[in-house]
């Protein structure tokens, strides 16, 4: 298991700091195909206007796909229909699995001008999501299976890989890399990044999440630290606005940093003694239950918070540890594989499957702090169980990564050989305005079958209507509206 526009102004300003890369660095990139450059998508013919790069006139040009995705806007009603008729395109990308293996994970640059493809056979992939174009392969990105991908801004983004390394990337110059990270010890499975302190955040199968001070980086790397260690991690995610720092483990273990600062290291210790804290949601004789070894069954919502003294001080980097009420779990261990975060900060959506591997579910937990009045939970967690649905269970062994799309009314998950399209109600509604008394099932919108293997990832554009997914034997299918 490896797993809008803006005025003509405002394009002038941004100009320095828009991917570019000259004519003599074209000529210096064989893997760069000069003939693309004079077809434009759709299969008219033209030429890029001397002076700009490849990189500068997709990141120009509009999608022809579908409407603009604007989260902050009321459209949903046409970006539900639009979704709601999405189909496989005809140009989606078939790639012989000889070189590149099987797509771990896909990501799109900010403004969606490029979707990249993480492989298992030490690939990165890039593509031109509007005309399916493939722009260029890093044929050694990595020496081990490439598995995630995070872009900083819209030029520069990290990969990381089972090689322990993780590796910065300019798209104005892919001929080698910025430079290499080290200071894992195993493999190196996803990269979050704080924009305000310009921190890159990783995390991988050593227990460990680091910090990166991308302030400071050479070519021979950037001054790094040990934040957080815990046993049996999996994933690692930051909310939107950087406040709280979630953990998954393979041992059913919910982990979140409240309050959070990156500049403070936790103490490792801290770990074991908030297990040893732990209290269960609800307890038959009304007592706290004793600390339990990693995948032993759990019952409820188990959850301890502690926070570290800070005199004078609000407290920072406070650790709450849970384990979240699965469906048809409650008597069996589980592994949370896949965490994700709602856009806007409401909601964590994870997926877990059984410790017997015959079960899998994809499971939305409402963060309860500053959230509209509910039913009361006691004690007191940080998360609700609102909505569940059960999964095909296809593909065992391998992480299966689901997502939100950009308004979060939708959540894209991987289903055997497709995908699933699910919301929160009928009516694609917002979370917050459809968040149900008793704990209910996601709906099925759409399911779209387009592959002859597993799919192991899916992504949402972040700026247009469309979708990508990627599978065991290699391919990566677009998706977009059918009229």
């Amino acid at each position: 298991m490896s797993s809008e526009h803006q005025s003509d102004s405002e394009d002038a300003d941004e100009s320095q700091d828009r991917p570019h890369v000259g004519a003599s660095d074209k000529e210096e990139d064989p893997d760069i195909d000069d003939s693309d450059d004079e077809i434009l998508p759709g299969g008219t013919s033209g030429e890029i206007r001397p002076g700009n790069s490849l990189f500068s006139w997709l990141q120009s040009r509009t999608i022809r796909r579908g409407v603009f995705v604007d989260p902050a806007r009321e459209n949903f009603r046409t970006m539900t229909s639009l979704y709601c008729s999405m189909n496989p395109a005809a140009e989606s990308v078939n790639l012989s699995t000889q070189t590149h293996g099987a797509v771990f994970n896909l990501e799109y640059s900010p403004d969606g001008s490029v979707l990249t493809v993480a492989c298992e056979q030490t690939e990165v992939l890039l593509f031109d999501p509007i005309s399916s174009r493939h722009i260029k392969t890093l044929t050694e990105a990595h020496e081990d299976c490439v598995n995630n991908i995070r872009f900083l801004d819209n030029r520069l983004f990290a990969t990381c890989s089972d090689d322990t390394t993780i590796a910065l990337w300019d798209l104005r110059k892919l001929n080698s890399k910025v430079c290499s990270l080290h200071g894992h010890a195993s493999w190196v499975k996803n990269i979050e990044y704080d924009s305000k302190t310009r921190l890159l955040v990783t995390s991988g199968f050593d227990g460990n999440v680091i910090t990166w001070d991308t302030n400071r980086f050479t070519e021979d790397g950037c001054p790094h630290k040990k934040f957080f260690h815990t046993r049996y991690l999996m994933r690692m995610r930051l909310t939107p606005d950087c406040s709280k720092m979630l953990i998954s483990t393979s041992s059913g273990y919910l982990l979140i940093l409240h309050d959070l600062d990156l500049t403070q290291s936790l103490e490792v210790g801290s770990y074991r003694m908030l297990r040893a804290r732990r209290t269960p949601l609800s307890s038959a004789d009304g007592g706290t239950s004793a600390s339990r070894s990693a995948g032993t069954p759990r019952q409820g919502n188990d959850s301890s918070k502690i926070h570290p003294p800070r005199e004078g001080l609000p407290p920072r980097n406070s650790l709450e540890v849970l384990t979240p009420e699965i469906p048809g779990e409650r008597d069996r261990g589980n592994c949370i594989t896949s965490l994700q975060l709602h856009p806007k900060g409401w909601a964590t959506l994870i997926r877990c499957s059984s410790n017997m591997d015959d079960q899998e579910w994809t499971c939305v937990y409402e963060f309860q702090e500053g959230a509209p009045t509910r039913p009361p939970v006691s004690p007191r967690c940080s998360l609700r169980l609102t909505h569940y649905i059960e999964e095909a269970n296809v593909g065992r062994g391998y992480i299966k990564e689901l997502c939100f799309s950009p308004d979060g009314r939708l959540i894209c998950s991987p289903y055997g050989y497709g995908v699933r399209l699910l919301a929160f109600d009928q009516n694609c509604g917002e979370l917050v305005d459809c968040v149900p008394v008793q704990t209910s099932c996601l709906r099925e919108v759409r399911s779209i079958y387009s592959h002859s293997d597993v799919v192991l990832t899916t992504k949402f554009s972040p700026t247009h209507c469309q979708l990508a997914s990627g599978c065991l034997s290699g391919r990566v299918a677009l998706y977009q509206p059918k009229f």
